[in-house]
């Protein structure tokens, strides 16, 4: 019971359950607003361009109702909604990873001067090029 204790005592201090915490409230947040990108911005101008049918409310008719009959029918509207969803989303995480990248890239790169370079990148940047220098010696021996 000690050894569990002491485990989740070093997940939690090392970050980790933050860390997850963080990210499972970030992406909760970024799921609301693609959402509200897809049925708000999105859905609207499809709706308008197919004369204003609503994808949720397709569906083909197998049977239809008759008195105590219920109506049969196969709704494949709402699998388009979530289709483009799906597009949606996967576009804009796509992008956001790209936009991120961009900046993750500047940042470990040592000779630019624009962003400012991690610590331990930069003495990565220092130990290469004194290496450099070593083996240049060492060939001309």
């Amino acid at each position: 019971m000690a050894s569990l204790y002491k485990e989740f005592k070093n997940f939690a201090i090392k970050g980790n359950m933050i860390d997850m915490a963080v990210g499972i409230i970030i992406g909760a947040a970024f799921n609301n607003v693609v959402n509200t990108i897809v049925k708000k911005i999105v859905m609207p101008p499809l709706s308008y361009m197919t004369h204003g049918i609503s994808f949720s409310d397709q569906k083909y008719i197998l049977q239809a109702a008759n008195g105590d009959i219920k109506e049969i029918a196969i709704e494949y509207g709402e699998l388009i909604e979530v289709f483009v969803d799906f597009v949606v989303i996967a576009i804009t995480i796509f992008i956001v990873i790209k936009f991120i990248n961009k900046f993750k890239d500047k940042a470990e790169d040592p000779t630019n001067e624009e962003e400012v370079t991690p610590k331990d990148i930069e003495l990565l940047a220092k130990i290469e090029t004194l290496m450099l220098e070593q083996n240049e010696i060492l060939k001309s021996k």
